[in-house]
């Protein structure tokens, strides 16, 4: 947060306070005075979640330090099904099997996302619909994706098969998300081992990595 931000919020807390004093000493308040108070109360509320959203949103996209997405990136040759090889843990995918990610376009020239994976504990399948855009040139393999409102994460392609398109390493803002697709729920050990060198000598914690299983649920 700017130091011009903080300010400016401090500033209207400090006046709503002042209000909301006078409000309580004063038993022939107005009316009027209330709607002041409430108009005050709102525009701290919008400040503080319009803060909280530019913070959320520049703290989540972007590519880590020393990491570069991929270029002469091809859109179209990136549709369709991916499996998930391998990935770094998190709640969101947490016990989860046969997770696949497939990608369409939208008719706003964005990207429809649907992950889908198996909740082993629960023996149901589970499915979440995003949406991604490129963050700047369409050639290039950084994107933004979200699956909640107006809120954002990283998704940068940071390794490709630009022969085929069989297989992508893919990182998100930070070193801690981290996943390896592949167009096949197996992936040749070589271009695996690959992968991970790759991501190893990135400095990411690959030695942390779950290997997903593809076994189909009975």
């Amino acid at each position: 947060m700017s130091s011009a931000a903080a300010s400016g919020l401090a500033a209207l807390v400090l006046r709503y306070k002042a209000i909301l004093e006078a409000f309580h000493n004063n038993p022939a308040v107005t009316t009027m005075k209330q709607k002041i108070v409430m108009k005050v109360r709102r525009r701290i509320s919008l400040a503080a979640m319009s803060l909280l959203a530019a913070v959320l949103h520049s703290g989540c996209i972007g590519v880590p330090d020393g990491v570069q997405a991929v270029t002469d990136f091809e859109l179209d040759r990136y549709l369709g099904t991916w499996h998930e090889i391998a990935r770094l843990d998190h709640s969101f995918e947490r016990g989860m099997s046969n997770v696949t990610a497939n990608y369409s376009m939208r008719v706003d020239g964005g990207v429809r996302v649907v992950n889908r994976g198996y909740e082993v504990a629960k023996g149901e399948w589970n499915e979440a619909e995003g949406k991604a855009f490129f963050v700047g040139e369409d050639n290039v393999g950084e994107l933004k994706v979200s699956f909640f409102g107006p809120f954002y994460g990283g998704y940068n392609i940071i390794d490709l098969d630009k022969d085929q398109y069989q297989y992508a390493l893919i990182a998100g803002p930070d070193r801690g998300y981290l996943w390896i697709l592949a167009r096949s729920p197996k992936l040749a050990p070589d271009v695996l081992s690959a992968l991970v060198n790759k991501a190893r000598h990135l400095s990411f914690p690959t030695d942390e990595l779950i290997y997903v299983d593809h076994t189909t649920p009975k």
